[in-house]
């Protein structure tokens, strides 16, 4: 392969003389390639509309969601896995990362570990992908021999696959059934992908989840009545939203999410509904876990 051909790889004329540029004038570059970033994802709208029906779909028959990826790309899926349970009170298996090089691979550089094919087909099987399950590859360059390599085993299991991608012309696009792929040029520094295309990526990654999850009924309004108060700051912001959305005194706020075992969406229907603890939860069980519907 011509990896010199890739569209991340091609040398942006825009900053041919980066390393003469003053410190301010290095930063007024960064941030005029960078406006570009939400455009370019903002024309991949319809794909994204697809995928967050396709995750939905998914997860309603009792799917999985995976984010498989090397280097920044399989770094920024860690980060959106780990992120779902504290925001959406999903449990750790329905949102998965899969890196290539593992957990180590997390926090230091194993650039070789991409090509492991081998190991990409071993995580599959160990994590026993199956039909329902959808496989996100994401891939910067689109041409990740581990991310390929997941996808063409996850398809075959049955699973549904997406890949995210910054390259239209990926050669692994045949072993998705969608394709997303932003296309955000070439980087400020040639083949630095963390930079614009890592940007695109995370632009991406979040919708997919958010839209997901908010279609899946873990958000009401704009707050998030369903997440994890496992700290100080976020059982603060439990209370907070329980005060605002039920209209209680922080005392009633406080005995209401005690008697609700931390759960903020429970402790709202009590609060509006007067509920008892368990219809407020047989509620929510009737109404596929929606708190407008609940409380209509």
């Amino acid at each position: 392969m011509d990896y010199s051909k890739l569209p991340t790889e091609k040398q942006n004329p825009k900053t041919r003389s980066l390393d003469t540029l003053s410190i301010e004038k290095i930063l007024r570059v960064m941030d005029k390639e960078d406006e570009s970033v939400p455009r370019a994802v903002r024309k991949v709208n319809d794909a994204l509309t697809k995928g967050v029906r396709m995750i939905v779909s998914s997860l309603k028959k009792g799917g999985r969601l995976f984010f498989v990826g090397a280097g920044t790309s399989g770094r920024l899926g860690v980060l959106e896995a780990a992120e779902c349970p504290p925001t959406f009170n999903t449990p750790p298996s329905l949102v998965q990362w899969i890196m290539a090089g593992g957990k180590g691979a997390v926090f230091r550089s194993q650039e070789g570990a991409e090509d492991q094919e081998w190991e990409a087909k071993r995580a599959i099987r160990k994590r026993r992908v199956r039909k329902n399950d959808v496989v996100v590859g994401i891939t910067a360059s689109g041409v990740t021999p581990f991310v390929r390599e997941a996808l063409r085993r996850a398809k075959k299991k049955g699973a549904k696959t997406i890949l995210v991608a910054c390259n239209f012309s990926s050669p692994i696009r045949s072993h998705a059934d969608l394709l997303i792929a932003p296309r955000v040029g070439p980087e400020v520094i040639t083949g630095s992908t963390r930079l614009k295309a890592g940007t695109a990526t995370k632009l991406i990654l979040n919708r997919l989840t958010v839209v997901s999850m908010v279609q899946l009924g873990k958000v009401y309004g704009n707050l998030m009545v369903d997440l994890q108060p496992r700290s100080k700051k976020l059982q603060a912001r439990a209370l907070g939203i329980l005060k605002r959305f039920a209209g209680v005194s922080d005392t009633k706020a406080r005995r209401l999410f005690r008697e609700a075992k931390g759960r903020v969406i429970v402790a709202i229907l009590m609060a509006k509904k007067n509920f008892s603890y368990q219809r407020a939860v047989h509620a929510l069980k009737e109404t596929d876990g929606f708190l407008r519907k609940a409380l209509q």
